[in-house]
């Protein structure tokens, strides 16, 4: 559409912004609308206890011709709409002073706080890092013991209900900062996950997405990067096709069919891959036609330091971890298919559980 086109493209911001608010939706997942926001020059603030309303909105830069995003409560994994209507109504006078003011004005429940505190939405305003907000959100109950609370009856005398010892926590590491990001609030704000592995990635003589991208026609060469979407249409001839990422960009892989059979574990359920192929341009058109491919998600799952497999969030784009919500029609589907199946002929799915949207 023109206007969308439009909007796009003399207001990154506004476009950002909307497509943030209406998620559930849409191709790609918040990760990726931010990701190229960013890329196009916008500037993406996060949550934040003292100035993130429900939804992501916009805030002045000093700059005229730009406005900032700030992103908002709805971004935070688990919270309720009431809880952060609760929040922006009680600091609509003053902002919170901290933690304990915020909890006792907004009178959010303690689950609340915490699932703030993980999505590091008081670092911004109390300078509290989520190890340290949990720790103080730890003192705190849903119902103030008697005692306290009529110590606390006035809003100018506030005692905590538990003196906790000063205790120096150990900061988390800059890569399971970036975890944390990813699983609380989709998305993350910090260095790209794969920047993390790249050392380790070059001298497996694996370039970046935006390299392989750059390289000539008919190189041969071998990329890593996060699977952002793969997609199987049926008027391809059972080809699939993969889309990358890294830090330094998107790289968009072709999947022959004999490949996909003899890689049909990895390509469906690895988060990251390693992608050996050939370089092919036509034009302003480049893919990168894959020959072998590697599974790396033991490598994605080491940047925070553990054992679980990273948390991606994908897009409706990927066809399978969400599923597509209607068959191709150019398929020929067999009797009895749901409207959330995909269908993919020769594919057996039946073992893959997966929780998909609905879009209509």
């Amino acid at each position: 559409m023109e206007w969308t086109a439009w909007l796009k493209c003399w207001h990154p911001e506004i476009f950002c912004a909307a497509l943030l608010n209406s998620q559930p939706m849409g191709f790609y997942a918040p990760a990726q609308i931010v990701r190229d926001a960013r890329d196009h020059g916008v500037e993406i603030r996060p949550v934040c206890a003292n100035a993130s309303r429900w939804d992501c909105t916009l805030e002045p830069t000093g700059s005229e011709e730009r406005l900032a995003v700030r992103l908002g409560l709805r971004m935070v994994k688990g919270l309720a709409n009431a809880h952060g209507a609760a929040i922006v109504a009680a600091r609509a006078e003053q902002p919170f002073a901290s933690i304990d003011d915020l909890w006792r004005r907004a009178g959010a429940p303690v689950a609340a706080l915490t699932q703030i505190a993980e999505a590091d939405g008081f670092r911004p305003p109390f300078g509290l890092a989520r190890r340290e907000a949990l720790w103080a959100i730890k003192a705190l109950r849903d119902e103030p013991l008697p005692l306290f609370a009529a110590a606390s009856a006035r809003e100018s005398d506030i005692v905590p209900e538990v003196a906790e010892p000063t205790v120096l926590l150990r900061p988390m590491t800059a890569g399971g900062e970036v975890v944390e990001d990813y699983r609380h609030v989709s998305l993350s704000l910090r260095d790209h996950p794969v920047s993390f592995l790249r050392q380790d990635l070059r001298r497996r003589r694996m370039v970046t997405c935006q390299e392989a991208m750059d390289a000539k026609d008919g190189r041969w060469l071998e990329a890593a990067g996060i699977v952002l979407v793969r997609q199987r249409p049926g008027s391809a001839k059972g080809v699939m096709f993969i889309t990358l990422e890294d830090e330094s960009g998107i790289a968009n892989l072709v999947v022959w069919p004999k490949v996909f059979e003899q890689n049909r574990r990895t390509i469906l359920s690895a988060g990251m891959i390693a992608v050996r192929g050939r370089v092919q341009r036509e034009g302003e058109v480049v893919h990168l036609v894959a020959q072998r491919l590697t599974d790396l998600s033991g490598e994605l799952a080491s940047v925070g330091e553990c054992d679980a497999a990273f948390p991606l969030r994908h897009g409706r784009g990927d066809e399978f971890s969400r599923g597509s919500p209607t068959p191709d029609p150019r398929g020929l589907a067999p009797a009895g298919l749901r409207t959330r199946d995909i269908y993919i002929r020769d594919l057996h799915i039946d073992s893959i559980k997966v929780k998909t949207r609905d879009f209509r």
